[in-house]
């Protein structure tokens, strides 16, 4: 996946975030912190996967799917993303 490569160090970072945002909630249920503020700690969390989920979709639509150098890798990127849309889905 060139995209990913290409993209890395951005990806990267997201991860690291979301990583942050974990550590957080950890931090919150030790510190017996109330219930909404650690459903809002957990709401953050699900959007920034989302969000991070959401690039990786649109990255590989654009380099497998839709993109002028797909080619014969379009049918493949398809189910590659029909697959992972299904799971995320579930």
């Amino acid at each position: 996946m060139a995209h990913t490569i290409r993209n890395q160090a951005k990806l990267i970072a997201r991860v690291r975030r979301l990583r942050g945002q974990m550590e957080a909630i950890e931090r919150a249920l030790e510190a017996e912190r109330p219930c909404g503020d650690i459903l809002n700690l957990v709401a953050s969390v699900r959007g920034a996967v989302q969000g991070l989920t959401l690039e990786l979709i649109e990255d590989h639509l654009l380099a497998h799917v839709a993109g002028p150098s797909a080619g014969t890798d379009r049918e493949q990127g398809a189910a590659e993303l029909i697959e992972v849309v299904r799971r995320y889905l579930k």
